[in-house]
């Protein structure tokens, strides 16, 4: 008998992260091939993508590296940063992460892998989380409506200035006020966005906001150097030209503080990252946005609000706003399709955790150190040089020095940064790391070795002379988190039991696959995931100096290589925080390439009628005209139309926004010819990322000739949705739209546009989640790139030939195959037996599934994209699941079924239906909550009925219910 064990050689072979990744083996792979009708993976892509799009050369990502290999290497990326003790503030602190809210949360699939949650009965956990943040930032701020979280403060701060455009009453007026003492970031982005809508910015002190005929004002409180000052007059003048006032707030501040409501502000926002959220060289991070409950229509992004089942118990949902920009598409108040949900939910449980005591005492802990260090400069400073340019703060001190550079140098020297970007002074910011080594330091910094200054001997001064660097009139005497949730939860044990009760609410990627056409929820490898929690990623400050940043700058130089090379681009951006964000940069590099031509007249945006909502609503904040270009009955954008529709806009065409493959998850054969078209009449063509995974390695955005693209990293790279956010939305650009790529006023970009202001309120937009791309890019290489786009094919296209004796498929390219995602039109059978796609769709969580895509781009379908990463187990599970829903549909069409008493209209099922005593429904209660095999081996259970949303918004209720409405429900 010949010895068969294999050599070393074979032994050490790399175990390749691609056969992890790609959920489907050799064999699984074969069989799926076998019974769509290809020979071959290659066979099947020559069968779908349109010869003249495949690129001539495969991608030169490299090789693939083994997980250990990858994050060796990127370890030692990390290592080349320098995490200095960070004293620069400007919206961003050290915080201390809770090790309960890290581990199960921020490193727990069952809270990152999750979906937005458009399908509510089957993620309450994180709705509850939301509506928690919304409590808090209710009660921090003093007004009476919170949104579930926005991207950044610069940008809230942007969004506050498009409220007050819609709600204000002095309609003829064009100016916004800035005063200027808010962050410089901030200022930026708002400016950026006033730009493009014509709005003039018009900075100045606070005090002369009223001067100037505006439609609104932006103040900050404290202000960007500390200063605490009541602006509650200055509020009232404005309003009394009927102008909008919005307050940028530090929220570890309100603690302390009387908030921006008592003072009489319309909108309060700000950033939430300093309640347990990493630094992260500048995100993700949580805003948080309140106004007055009249402007609830105005109010941007989403609502999470309190509504009931079929039951009548309490249950949780978007309310308003859901997917607003889908539904009024141009006419939408703003393009916001990523929330910040994870980093929502981490500050919130931040919230819980401490309580309101706990966070007071971190307040005034961190405030006690802000009076000790200005107590010992006050004392010593006055020989040095040395003086507090103001005498009241919570915790940021501007201390004027004669000897500036000396100081930074010093301060650099000693392992700390100040602030560095102010004339004649230094900014020093406190946080809740802060320890009383760290103000000896600062003295040692400020004052030299000499001063002789003893942290507890200041204390008992403070404490003997009760100084009042906080305004008496403005100290808080409202109380704050009185809601039990806030009250409750302060040992590791309870924290630790109310979040897995909340996760288990929800339906995630670590229980079964989430099938939505568009949204691409594959693997969120844990190799992936690991960087994002080391210190050498998580505790940069986004404005420290380049030198202290040499890792991340190389690692985002390579991985922005990697992906000029997938999309056939030559620059790239990583600023913008969402792909709507990067939507946005990307017209904004459109309509700057025209006007730098002396084409400032190209105004008109041409959008397919199929495309992402988000698309038009983009267009709008860049001030473009939407004229919509029809699409024929396959889906395909009607190139008579569009030609037609070209030239009747003639020299005012600016561009052309285009998915590819196409929404109706098609490859047009045309694609090329419509860039042609579009570049003929002068304009620009802005292709969609959201399908770059049926694209990767086998075409790309540039070689098929669109100028600009925005990569949604949250979908192909692997980037995790965390349950509605974060996400990263880089833009990619042909040579000649370069020099129109967003820069930052606080650190320049220098691959950015000379001239051109920032979109996101960080220079990198969400720096710390890019090593999750950078490892999946690693790790794959160049061919396991190009193996995900085909198996998401392969698996799209078995997933739609096992459905379509059952269901039409609404939409087929080439050789009847689909892309990467196909439709499933349920509009014959509602017609037949009543039975909606609604009712399928809440159906399917009896079955231990989040249903795909409802209703988009269609009306009355399903989308389903069920990437590359699900096994044919899984895709064979769905896919019987399917088939036995269109049974019980015929059961219904027949008349077996009555038309109301039937599983599909009462799905999804709970246990609180199953253990009724009174059960009283036609069908068996088995049925219903087990209606497949495979569903006893791992049942999810809903945790409530079908949500009534017609009540919750005709019953708008956004903060935290009494506990006892959950009892008595």
């Amino acid at each position: 008998m010949s010895n068969t064990s294999p050599t070393l050689a074979q032994l050490e072979q790399k175990d390749t992260f691609i056969r992890r990744h790609i959920g489907p083996g050799k064999g699984e792979i074969e069989e799926m091939l076998s019974a769509i009708g290809a020979s071959s993976l290659d066979d099947l892509i020559e069968q779908t993508v349109p010869a003249g799009i495949a690129l001539p050369e495969p991608l030169k990502c490299g090789e693939g590296a083994t997980e250990v290999e990858a994050l060796s290497e990127l370890k030692a990326v990390a290592a080349k940063n320098k995490i200095n003790r960070s004293f620069i503030g400007m919206g961003y602190y050290d915080t201390h992460v809770p090790n309960v809210i890290l581990r199960n949360v921020l490193e727990n699939p069952g809270w990152y892998t999750a979906y937005t949650p458009y399908q509510p009965e089957i993620a309450q956990g994180r709705l509850e989380a939301i509506l928690n943040f919304q409590q808090v930032t209710i009660d921090l701020t003093g007004l009476e409506l919170a949104s579930a979280s926005l991207l950044d403060e610069s940008t809230a701060a942007a969004e506050a200035m498009g409220l007050a455009k819609r709600v204000s009453k002095n309609k003829k007026a064009n100016i916004f006020f800035v005063s200027d003492d808010v962050h410089p970031q901030t200022l930026d982005v708002v400016q950026t966005r006033a730009d493009m809508f014509g709005f003039e910015i018009v900075t100045g002190p606070a005090e002369e906001a009223a001067e100037h005929d505006v439609f609104g004002a932006l103040l900050q409180y404290p202000t960007s150097t500390g200063e605490i000052k009541d602006i509650s007059d200055i509020i009232a003048a404005v309003q009394a030209k009927k102008g909008i006032v919005a307050v940028a707030a530090d929220l570890m501040s309100l603690v302390m503080l009387k908030s921006p409501g008592e003072l009489g502000a319309d909108v309060a926002l700000g950033s939430a990252q300093r309640f347990g959220v990493p630094m992260g060289y500048g995100g993700p991070h949580a805003a948080f946005f309140a106004t007055r409950e009249s402007y609830k229509r105005s109010l941007p992004g989403r609502i999470i609000g309190v509504s009931k089942d079929s039951r009548d118990r309490p249950a949780l949902r978007m309310a308003l706003q859901t997917r607003e920009q889908h539904i009024r598409r141009e006419k939408a108040n703003s393009n916001i399709c990523t929330a910040q949900v994870l980093l929502a939910n981490m500050a919130s449980f931040y919230a819980v955790y401490h309580g309101p005591q706990g966070l007071k005492t971190i307040a005034e802990r961190i405030h006690r150190f802000a009076d000790i260090l200005a107590t010992g400069l006050t004392q010593k400073g006055a020989s040095k040089g040395v003086a507090l340019k103001h005498s009241t703060y919570f915790d940021t001190l501007t201390v004027m020095v004669e000897n500036k550079e000396d100081v930074l140098a010093k301060a650099y020297a000693k392992g700390m940064n100040l602030r560095a970007d102010l004339e004649g002074a230094v900014g020093v910011a406190l946080d809740e790391t802060t320890t009383r080594e760290d103000i000896l330091a600062l003295f040692n910094v400020i004052l030299g070795d000499d001063h002789g200054l003893s942290v507890e001997d200041l204390d008992a001064e403070v404490t003997t002379q009760a100084v009042k660097s906080i305004p008496e009139e403005l100290v808080r005497t409202s109380d704050i988190l009185t809601h039990e949730v806030f009250n409750k939860y302060h040992s590791e044990t309870e924290m630790l039991r109310y979040i897995k009760s909340l996760e288990n609410k929800d339906l995630a990627l670590n229980h079964s696959m989430i099938s939505l056409g568009s949204c691409t929820m594959k693997l969120n490898a844990t190799a992936e995931m690991i960087p994002v929690t080391w210190a050498e990623f998580g505790q940069l400050h986004p404005f420290a100096p380049l030198d202290q940043a040499v890792g991340y700058q190389e690692m985002i130089a390579e991985l922005a290589d990697w992906l000029i090379d997938v999309t056939g681009y030559d620059a790239l951006s990583m600023q913008p925080n969402s792909g709507a964000q990067g939507e946005y940069a990307g017209l904004l590099a459109i309509q700057r390439y025209h006007e730098s031509r002396g084409d400032s007249h190209r105004n008109v945006c041409l959008i397919p009628s199929s495309a992402h909502g988000t698309n038009p609503a983009s267009a709008q904040m860049v001030s473009l005209k939407v004229v919509v270009v029809a699409c024929d009955s396959n889906g395909n954008v009607d190139l008579d139309d569009l030609r037609k529709k070209a030239e009747e806009v003639g020299d005012n065409l600016s561009c052309a926004m285009i998915t590819y493959p196409s929404t109706h998850g098609v490859y047009e054969e045309t694609v090329k010819e419509i860039c042609d078209i579009v570049h003929e009449h002068g304009g620009q063509v802005y292709m969609d990322g959201a399908n770059m995974n049926a694209q990767v390695g086998i075409t790309s955005p540039g070689f098929i000739g669109s100028d600009v693209s925005h990569l949604n990293l949250h979908k192909t790279f692997c980037i995790p949705h965390g349950g509605g956010g974060p996400g990263m939305g880089p833009i990619g650009v042909k040579s000649h739209l370069a020099p129109f790529l967003p820069n930052h006023t606080v650190i320049n970009v220098e691959t950015a546009g000379k001239d051109c202001g920032a979109v996101s309120g960080a220079p990198w937009g969400s720096a710390s989640i890019l090593p999750i791309s950078y490892m999946y890019i690693k790790m794959m290489g160049s061919e396991g790139l190009r193996r995900a786009t085909e198996v998401a094919i392969l698996n799209a296209n078995y997933v739609a030939k096992k459905l379509e004796g059952h269901f039409e498929i609404l939409y087929k390219g080439n050789n009847d195959r689909v892309a990467h995602e196909c439709i499933i039109d349920l509009r014959p059978l509602k017609e037949a037996s009543g039975v909606t796609e609604l009712d399928i769709a809440k159906r399917l969580n009896d079955y231990g599934f989040h249903s795909p895509t409802m209703s988009f781009p269609v009306a009355g379908t399903l989308m389903v994209e069920p990437t590359e990463s699900e096994a044919k187990y899984e895709l064979d599970r769905f896919i019987n699941a399917m088939i036995s829903i269109r049974q019980e549909i015929a059961k219904v069409e027949s008349g077996e079924w009555d038309a109301t008493d039937n599983p599909l209209h009462n799905a999804p099922h709970t246990l609180a239906d199953i253990c009724d005593s009174n059960w009283n429904r036609s069908y068996d209660r088995m049925l219903a909550a087990y209606p497949a095999p495979e569903v006893h081996r791992n049942k999810f259970w809903p945790t409530v009925n079908r949500i009534d949303d017609v009540y919750g918004d005709r019953n708008l209720i956004c903060s935290c219910p009494s506990i006892e409405s959950y009892i008595e429900g």
